[in-house]
């Protein structure tokens, strides 16, 4: 028989992970926790069977008021750029933030977790490189944890792990059909890790704005990295397989950058010969020639949302919405050619 969690315990209460173990640790006048909520959790743990795990807990007893932050790639300007508000923002609180490059390994991801509670910080803000949560849930069991950018979607009606992310289905969508309203038939999406949700859910834009236009037989999704090698790499072969590719869309700057390379190596024009639409708001992407046109993420309020959700979870305060998905908006550039016009038949 499976053995209860904390989460189970909050799936069957409503209550946040963080509430009821300062009740089970005793703490729910410090905290000021009704005696109702903590009748609920009484309740629910003998209905479970739940046995909290006194060891794990001991481990727990001190604050060093510091934070971790765990980011797939600190190379990446999305996740330089992240990592720097959130450090900004904790720095508010007092907090220190302890970062750890994962390097898009999940093996890396498991040892920085590691490292991290034997640390004992007091919370946790990472984006996941792994698309398995339950290493991820165990640690939120002991200490609050916030997913940011990549987050997990509930098969089983467990409770999702807190997240605030970017619609990056919406971004997607709407970025390749400006490129189909643009005239693009034959439109290349260079996607990121298959592991990751971010890229998941730009692939299922795409192919669906692409379904809608009448155009699922041109779908071509390629890649698996969010890296300027995967960019140049799958650019170089669609443009050398001889596909019509008409535009291309990088689902990220890091992608783009060497996605033009490849082009330019072509000795194609952007947007002239290849339109181009890229997924981050970079500044750099002015300074292109040309500039580019991106759908852009609300970096800042990701950040600044992420560490106000894991320090009202470390304070024992309830998170009212653990799942935020925030709109993107687009920039627009000079990387995507407009209709050409139709000439007339010479005869």
């Amino acid at each position: 028989m499976k053995k209860s969690t904390l989460a189970d315990v909050a799936r069957l209460t409503g209550l946040s992970i963080t509430t009821i173990s300062r009740v089970l640790n005793g703490k729910s006048d410090e905290y000021r926790i009704s005696k109702a909520s903590q009748d609920i959790v009484y309740q629910a743990i003998r209905e479970l069977d739940y046995r909290p795990n006194h060891a794990a807990q001991s481990l727990r007893s001190s604050s060093t008021h510091t934070i971790g932050l765990l980011i797939p790639r600190i190379e990446n300007p999305f996740f330089a750029n992240i990592a720097s508000i959130i450090i900004q923002e904790s720095n508010k609180y007092t907090y220190p933030v302890m970062v750890i490059d994962t390097c898009e390994n999940p093996f890396d991801e498991d040892r920085a977790l590691d490292t991290l509670m034997a640390r004992n910080v007091d919370g946790i803000i990472m984006a996941p490189c792994s698309d398995n949560p339950e290493r991820i849930r165990q640690v939120s069991e002991q200490i609050p944890v916030v997913l940011i950018d990549r987050y997990y979607e509930s098969e089983t009606g467990d409770a999702p792990l807190p997240y605030v992310a970017t619609d990056n289905y919406r971004g997607a969508f709407e970025a390749t059909r400006l490129l189909i309203q643009n005239g693009h038939r034959n439109i290349l999406c260079i996607q990121g890790s298959p592991l990751s949700i971010t890229s998941r859910k730009r692939v299922m834009g795409y192919c669906d704005a692409m379904t809608q236009a009448g155009l699922q037989a041109n779908i071509n999704v390629r890649g698996n990295d969010f890296s300027t090698q995967n960019g140049y790499i799958e650019t170089k072969l669609a443009l050398m397989s001889g596909n019509l590719v008409s535009a291309i869309f990088a689902l990220s700057s890091t992608i783009l950058l060497g996605a033009m390379k490849a082009v330019q190596e072509q000795h194609l024009a952007v947007p002239a010969d290849v339109s181009m639409i890229s997924f981050d708001n970079n500044l750099f992407l002015d300074y292109l020639n040309p500039p580019i046109t991106r759908v852009c993420q609300p970096v800042e309020y990701i950040g600044i949302v992420a560490v106000k959700m894991l320090m009202d979870s470390i304070l024992g305060k309830e998170i009212s919405q653990p799942a935020i998905l925030l709109p993107p908006t687009m920039t627009y550039g000079h990387s995507v050619r407009g209709p050409q016009p139709t000439l007339p038949v010479l005869t």
